[in-house]
Protein backbone atom coordinates (compact mmCIF):
# COMPACT_ATOMS: atom_id res chain seq x y z
CA UNK A 1 0.00 0.00 0.00
CA UNK A 2 1.67 3.45 -0.53
CA UNK A 3 1.55 5.82 2.18
CA UNK A 4 0.30 8.81 2.56
CA UNK A 5 1.91 12.08 3.71
CA UNK A 6 -0.04 12.20 6.83
CA UNK A 7 1.23 8.12 6.83
CA UNK A 8 4.90 8.62 6.17
CA UNK A 9 5.71 11.57 8.53
CA UNK A 10 3.70 9.91 11.47
CA UNK A 11 5.32 8.03 14.08
CA UNK A 12 3.49 5.36 16.08
CA UNK A 13 5.17 4.75 19.39
CA UNK A 14 4.15 0.67 20.34
CA UNK A 15 4.34 -0.22 23.95
CA UNK A 16 3.89 -3.72 24.70
CA UNK A 17 5.96 -6.58 26.94
CA UNK A 18 5.39 -9.21 24.90
CA UNK A 19 7.56 -9.56 21.61
CA UNK A 20 5.15 -10.94 18.97
CA UNK A 21 2.38 -8.13 19.71
CA UNK A 22 4.94 -5.45 18.61
CA UNK A 23 6.00 -7.22 16.19
CA UNK A 24 2.72 -7.83 14.32
CA UNK A 25 1.76 -4.09 14.86
CA UNK A 26 5.16 -3.08 13.54
CA UNK A 27 4.86 -4.88 10.58
CA UNK A 28 1.42 -3.92 9.49
CA UNK A 29 1.65 -0.28 11.35
CA UNK A 30 5.19 -0.20 8.86
CA UNK A 31 3.10 -1.81 5.77
CA UNK A 32 0.60 1.54 6.32
CA UNK A 33 3.77 3.73 6.03
CA UNK A 34 3.91 4.89 9.78
CA UNK A 35 7.48 5.18 10.70
CA UNK A 36 7.54 3.23 14.15
CA UNK A 37 9.36 3.12 17.72
CA UNK A 38 8.61 0.48 20.29
CA UNK A 39 9.18 0.41 24.03
CA UNK A 40 8.80 -3.01 26.21
CA UNK A 41 7.17 -1.18 29.44
CA UNK A 42 5.76 1.83 30.69
CA UNK A 43 8.85 3.30 32.33
CA UNK A 44 10.94 2.61 28.88
CA UNK A 45 7.78 4.16 27.08
CA UNK A 46 7.81 7.21 28.90
CA UNK A 47 12.02 7.53 28.16
CA UNK A 48 11.00 6.96 24.65
CA UNK A 49 8.44 9.89 24.21
CA UNK A 50 10.18 12.26 25.80
CA UNK A 51 13.51 11.70 23.28
CA UNK A 52 11.44 11.05 20.19
CA UNK A 53 7.66 13.13 20.54
CA UNK A 54 5.47 10.32 18.67
CA UNK A 55 2.34 11.35 16.81
CA UNK A 56 0.38 8.78 18.49
CA UNK A 57 1.23 5.98 21.37
CA UNK A 58 -0.30 2.41 21.00
CA UNK A 59 -0.51 1.12 25.10
CA UNK A 60 -1.00 -1.95 26.54
CA UNK A 61 -2.64 -2.04 29.78
CA UNK A 62 -0.89 -5.29 31.41
CA UNK A 63 2.87 -4.89 31.62
CA UNK A 64 5.51 -5.48 34.12
CA UNK A 65 7.17 -2.71 36.51
CA UNK A 66 4.69 0.35 35.22
CA UNK A 67 1.26 -0.81 33.63
CA UNK A 68 0.05 1.31 30.87
CA UNK A 69 -3.12 2.93 33.26
CA UNK A 70 -0.05 4.48 35.07
CA UNK A 71 2.19 4.91 32.27
CA UNK A 72 -0.72 7.38 30.53
CA UNK A 73 -1.17 8.95 33.51
CA UNK A 74 2.42 9.27 33.47
CA UNK A 75 2.45 10.66 29.79
CA UNK A 76 -0.32 12.96 30.32
CA UNK A 77 1.18 14.76 33.55
CA UNK A 78 4.16 16.08 29.79
CA UNK A 79 3.76 19.35 28.43
CA UNK A 80 4.67 17.62 25.46
CA UNK A 81 2.10 14.99 25.27
CA UNK A 82 -1.05 17.65 24.72
CA UNK A 83 -1.78 16.90 21.68
CA UNK A 84 -0.38 13.64 21.43
CA UNK A 85 -3.57 10.30 21.46
CA UNK A 86 -2.99 7.40 23.68
CA UNK A 87 -5.07 4.47 22.38
CA UNK A 88 -5.33 1.29 24.11
CA UNK A 89 -4.54 -2.06 22.92
CA UNK A 90 -5.38 -4.67 25.40
CA UNK A 91 -7.03 -7.59 26.19
CA UNK A 92 -8.82 -6.10 28.88
CA UNK A 93 -12.42 -5.12 28.02
CA UNK A 94 -14.41 -5.36 30.90
CA UNK A 95 -16.43 -2.20 32.00
CA UNK A 96 -13.66 -0.98 34.77
CA UNK A 97 -10.74 -1.82 32.44
CA UNK A 98 -11.87 0.44 29.70
CA UNK A 99 -13.46 2.99 32.18
CA UNK A 100 -9.99 3.29 33.68
CA UNK A 101 -8.74 3.68 29.97
CA UNK A 102 -10.68 6.84 29.56
CA UNK A 103 -10.31 7.94 32.88
CA UNK A 104 -6.34 8.07 32.56
CA UNK A 105 -6.32 9.72 29.58
CA UNK A 106 -6.70 7.09 26.53
CA UNK A 107 -8.39 8.48 23.75
CA UNK A 108 -9.71 5.16 22.00
CA UNK A 109 -9.94 1.79 22.86
CA UNK A 110 -8.84 -1.53 20.87
CA UNK A 111 -9.48 -5.40 21.81
CA UNK A 112 -7.23 -7.96 21.27
CA UNK A 113 -7.07 -10.02 19.44
CA UNK A 114 -6.94 -7.25 17.07
CA UNK A 115 -9.76 -5.90 14.21
CA UNK A 116 -6.93 -4.67 12.04
CA UNK A 117 -9.24 -2.78 10.22
CA UNK A 118 -10.72 -1.07 13.14
CA UNK A 119 -7.37 -0.25 14.26
CA UNK A 120 -5.80 0.98 11.13
CA UNK A 121 -8.98 3.84 11.28
CA UNK A 122 -8.84 4.34 14.67
CA UNK A 123 -4.82 5.27 14.55
CA UNK A 124 -5.89 7.17 10.98
CA UNK A 125 -8.63 8.81 12.59
CA UNK A 126 -6.52 10.03 16.22
CA UNK A 127 -3.69 11.49 14.27
CA UNK A 128 -5.78 13.45 12.26
CA UNK A 129 -7.80 14.97 14.72
CA UNK A 130 -4.62 15.76 16.92
CA UNK A 131 -2.92 17.27 13.63
CA UNK A 132 -6.42 19.63 13.24
CA UNK A 133 -6.55 20.59 16.67
CA UNK A 134 -3.16 21.42 16.79
CA UNK A 135 -3.19 23.73 13.35
CA UNK A 136 -6.52 25.08 14.69
CA UNK A 137 -4.33 26.22 17.91
CA UNK A 138 -1.56 28.10 15.87
CA UNK A 139 -4.31 29.82 13.46
CA UNK A 140 -6.14 30.95 17.08
CA UNK A 141 -2.84 32.34 18.41
CA UNK A 142 -1.98 33.97 15.25
CA UNK A 143 -5.49 35.82 15.20
CA UNK A 144 -4.39 36.86 18.75
CA UNK A 145 -1.38 38.01 17.60
CA UNK A 146 -2.73 39.49 14.55
CA UNK A 147 -4.96 41.09 16.95
CA UNK A 148 -2.48 42.92 18.95
CA UNK A 149 -0.27 44.20 16.29
CA UNK A 150 -0.62 47.12 14.10
CA UNK A 151 -0.58 46.74 10.44
CA UNK A 152 1.70 49.24 9.27
CA UNK A 153 4.41 48.99 11.67
CA UNK A 154 4.18 45.28 12.74
CA UNK A 155 4.77 46.43 16.36
CA UNK A 156 2.19 46.26 19.38
CA UNK A 157 -1.08 48.33 18.54
CA UNK A 158 -3.52 50.62 21.15
CA UNK A 159 -5.36 48.07 22.34
CA UNK A 160 -2.20 45.51 23.23
CA UNK A 161 -1.01 48.82 24.70
CA UNK A 162 -3.76 49.39 27.14
CA UNK A 163 -3.79 45.62 28.09
CA UNK A 164 -0.33 45.56 28.83
CA UNK A 165 -0.19 48.57 30.88
CA UNK A 166 -2.57 47.91 33.05
CA UNK A 167 -1.40 44.43 33.75
CA UNK A 168 2.33 46.12 34.20
CA UNK A 169 0.87 48.93 36.66
CA UNK A 170 -1.30 45.82 38.68
CA UNK A 171 2.69 43.81 39.14
CA UNK A 172 4.46 46.66 39.96
CA UNK A 173 1.76 48.04 42.62
CA UNK A 174 1.68 44.52 43.89
CA UNK A 175 5.85 44.17 43.61
CA UNK A 176 6.21 48.03 44.90
CA UNK A 177 8.44 48.52 41.83
CA UNK A 178 9.24 51.70 39.52
CA UNK A 179 7.17 51.77 36.62
CA UNK A 180 7.92 54.22 33.64
CA UNK A 181 5.98 55.43 30.46
CA UNK A 182 7.34 56.83 27.32
CA UNK A 183 5.03 58.75 24.72
CA UNK A 184 6.86 59.80 21.72
CA UNK A 185 5.55 62.26 19.02
CA UNK A 186 6.80 62.50 15.34
CA UNK A 187 7.46 66.52 14.72
CA UNK A 188 5.60 68.11 11.67
CA UNK A 189 4.16 64.84 10.79
CA UNK A 190 1.16 66.48 8.96
CA UNK A 191 3.47 68.84 7.48
CA UNK A 192 5.52 65.67 6.30
CA UNK A 193 2.74 64.14 4.91
CA UNK A 194 1.33 67.46 2.76
CA UNK A 195 4.82 67.46 1.92
CA UNK A 196 5.89 63.78 0.81
CA UNK A 197 2.43 62.01 0.72
CA UNK A 198 1.00 59.33 2.69
CA UNK A 199 2.62 56.32 1.15
CA UNK A 200 6.34 58.24 2.12
CA UNK A 201 4.90 58.99 5.54
CA UNK A 202 3.82 55.37 6.07
CA UNK A 203 7.90 54.46 4.99
CA UNK A 204 8.75 56.97 7.68
CA UNK A 205 6.68 55.57 10.89
CA UNK A 206 7.54 52.03 9.71
CA UNK A 207 11.06 52.87 10.06
CA UNK A 208 10.83 54.75 13.49
CA UNK A 209 8.99 52.13 15.00
CA UNK A 210 12.04 49.98 14.02
CA UNK A 211 14.54 52.48 15.26
CA UNK A 212 12.47 51.69 18.33
CA UNK A 213 12.20 47.91 18.33
CA UNK A 214 16.00 48.04 18.36
CA UNK A 215 16.26 50.05 21.33
CA UNK A 216 13.89 48.76 23.64
CA UNK A 217 15.07 44.95 23.62
CA UNK A 218 14.19 43.89 27.43
CA UNK A 219 11.76 40.89 27.12
CA UNK A 220 9.47 42.97 29.73
CA UNK A 221 9.75 45.76 27.70
CA UNK A 222 6.93 47.21 25.45
CA UNK A 223 6.86 49.71 22.35
CA UNK A 224 3.31 50.47 20.56
CA UNK A 225 1.79 52.38 18.16
CA UNK A 226 -0.36 54.52 20.43
CA UNK A 227 -1.96 56.33 17.55
CA UNK A 228 -1.59 58.03 14.18
CA UNK A 229 2.53 59.13 14.43
CA UNK A 230 2.46 58.65 18.54
CA UNK A 231 4.47 55.94 19.80
CA UNK A 232 4.55 54.63 23.63
CA UNK A 233 7.03 52.51 25.48
CA UNK A 234 6.19 50.80 28.84
CA UNK A 235 9.06 50.03 31.02
CA UNK A 236 8.51 47.73 33.80
CA UNK A 237 11.16 47.96 36.58
CA UNK A 238 12.23 50.97 35.32
CA UNK A 239 13.54 54.38 37.50
CA UNK A 240 13.89 57.92 35.79
CA UNK A 241 17.07 57.65 35.44
CA UNK A 242 16.32 54.28 33.25
CA UNK A 243 13.88 56.05 31.37
CA UNK A 244 15.65 58.79 30.98
CA UNK A 245 18.46 56.80 29.09
CA UNK A 246 15.96 55.17 27.43
CA UNK A 247 14.06 58.98 25.74
CA UNK A 248 17.32 60.19 25.16
CA UNK A 249 18.41 57.21 22.91
CA UNK A 250 14.91 57.59 21.16
CA UNK A 251 15.66 60.88 20.09
CA UNK A 252 19.19 60.28 18.86
CA UNK A 253 17.95 57.11 17.15
CA UNK A 254 15.27 58.96 15.60
CA UNK A 255 17.85 61.87 14.49
CA UNK A 256 20.18 59.16 13.30
CA UNK A 257 17.99 58.09 10.77
CA UNK A 258 18.22 61.33 8.86
CA UNK A 259 14.49 61.29 7.05
CA UNK A 260 14.78 64.41 4.82
CA UNK A 261 11.95 66.92 6.25
CA UNK A 262 12.13 70.06 4.40
CA UNK A 263 9.72 71.66 5.66
CA UNK A 264 10.26 70.71 9.25
CA UNK A 265 10.33 73.89 11.98
CA UNK A 266 13.28 72.48 13.88
CA UNK A 267 15.42 70.25 11.66
CA UNK A 268 16.25 69.44 7.53
CA UNK A 269 15.50 65.69 9.11
CA UNK A 270 12.46 63.97 10.91
CA UNK A 271 12.99 64.81 14.77
CA UNK A 272 10.96 63.52 16.91
CA UNK A 273 9.47 64.65 20.66
CA UNK A 274 9.68 62.57 23.94
CA UNK A 275 7.60 62.98 27.14
CA UNK A 276 8.15 60.45 30.10
CA UNK A 277 7.06 59.77 33.63
CA UNK A 278 7.85 57.17 36.53
CA UNK A 279 6.04 55.92 38.95
CA UNK A 280 5.98 53.57 41.91
CA UNK A 281 2.10 52.53 41.95
CA UNK A 282 0.48 52.75 44.57
CA UNK A 283 -3.19 51.67 46.19
CA UNK A 284 -4.59 54.90 45.64
CA UNK A 285 -3.23 55.75 42.74
CA UNK A 286 -5.16 56.05 39.38
CA UNK A 287 -3.23 54.64 35.64
CA UNK A 288 -5.02 57.60 33.93
CA UNK A 289 -3.20 59.78 35.71
CA UNK A 290 0.18 58.18 35.28
CA UNK A 291 -1.12 58.75 30.89
CA UNK A 292 -2.09 62.02 31.48
CA UNK A 293 1.44 63.10 33.05
CA UNK A 294 3.40 61.61 30.29
CA UNK A 295 1.62 63.12 28.03
CA UNK A 296 1.56 66.66 29.58
CA UNK A 297 5.49 66.05 29.34
CA UNK A 298 5.14 65.02 26.17
CA UNK A 299 3.37 68.89 25.62
CA UNK A 300 6.10 70.55 27.35
CA UNK A 301 8.81 68.77 24.85
CA UNK A 302 6.84 70.00 21.88
CA UNK A 303 6.49 73.84 23.62
CA UNK A 304 10.04 74.23 24.22
CA UNK A 305 11.01 73.41 20.26
CA UNK A 306 11.01 69.81 19.87
CA UNK A 307 13.16 67.39 18.95
CA UNK A 308 13.97 66.83 22.74
CA UNK A 309 12.98 65.11 25.55
CA UNK A 310 11.39 65.87 29.55
CA UNK A 311 10.37 64.17 32.21
CA UNK A 312 7.25 64.78 34.23
CA UNK A 313 8.01 65.42 37.93
CA UNK A 314 5.80 63.14 39.91
CA UNK A 315 5.48 65.40 43.37
CA UNK A 316 4.62 63.74 46.53
CA UNK A 317 0.91 63.45 47.08
CA UNK A 318 0.91 65.57 49.83
CA UNK A 319 2.73 68.83 47.91
CA UNK A 320 -0.20 68.20 44.44
CA UNK A 321 -3.01 68.51 46.98
CA UNK A 322 -1.16 71.93 48.76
Amino acid sequence: MKADALESQSLVLIVDDEPFIRLILRQFLDREGYQIAEAKNGIEAIKVFKELHPDIVLLDALMPEMDGFECCTQLRSLDSSKYTPVLMVTGLEDQKSVDRAFAVGAIDYVTKPIHWAVLRQRVKRLIEQSQLQQELEAVNMELQRLATIDGLTQIANRRRFEEYFNQEWQRMKRDKCPLSLILCDVDFFKLYNDTYGHRIGDRCLQEIAKALKDIIKRPGDLVARYGGEEFAVILPNTNAEGATYVAEKICHAVRTLAIPHKNSQVSPHVTISVGFTTEIPQPDSDIEEMIAAADRALYQAKTAGRDRFVQNIQLPRSQNSG
